[in-house]
């Protein structure tokens, strides 16, 4: 989809069609980071029912896992706002 959107965004620069390339991709940046990390944060929490004694191991991975989601979605936004 990621492809997709870069695709668009440099298709035609007059025509408008690339700013609603870069419109559309930023969106779907926004919605599957948002997306990641929400299963991260439930797997995270049904982890720690299902083991409450390992809460701190889980915790760190989880946040070690939302961190790394959301450097890629802002290096995917950067990389939209940088194309011409």
């Amino acid at each position: 989809m990621l492809d997709f959107a870069m695709i668009l965004a440099q298709a035609a620069g007059d025509a408008g069609i690339g700013i609603f390339g870069k419109g559309l991709g930023m969106g779907l940046v926004i919605l599957g980071a948002g997306l990641g990390i929400g299963r991260i944060g439930s797997a995270a929490v049904d982890a720690i029912a299902r083991q409450p004694e390992a809460s701190g191991t889980i915790s760190t991975q989880m946040l070690i896992s939302a961190a790394l989601v959301e450097g890629v979605s802002v290096i995917a936004l950067i990389l939209m706002l940088i194309l011409k």
